[in-house]
């Protein structure tokens, strides 16, 4: 059994750039840095691995400039409480998140989270 847990940046919100190139290059690299950081955090918690137990969540995060989390808000639970007491603390691992670029003040943005067993 090979264990899945992915997360993608789907809605983002920009205050402050410039240049759309900058602004495309910066957030990019934020982005991946985000991923990355949520892969290397995000758990699978062990009674649902060992239940079988699969879900999805939507989370929208509010960000400083630093990268603290300032703000958050399950949009969409898994529906599978073993998974959704998993998210506040994900949350706490997660802050701070990489600064953000071109000096934003805030973000919000919509962050997904899957758990998956393969």
């Amino acid at each position: 059994m090979t264990i899945r847990l992915t997360s993608i940046i789907l809605v983002a919100s920009f205050l402050g750039f410039s240049s759309p190139a900058i602004l495309a290059d910066a957030m990019t690299d934020w982005q991946r840095a985000v991923v990355e950081k949520v892969r290397a955090k995000q758990g699978y918690p062990r009674l649902a691995v060992a239940r079988q137990i699969e879900g999805r969540a939507k989370v929208r995060l509010t960000v400083a400039a630093d990268g603290t989390i300032s703000n958050y808000e399950i949009l969409e639970a898994t529906g599978e409480d073993v998974l959704d007491r998993a998210i506040p603390p994900l949350i706490g691992k997660l802050s701070p998140l990489p600064p953000l670029p071109g000096g934003q003040s805030e973000m919000t943005f919509v962050l997904p989270l899957n758990w998956s067993l393969d």
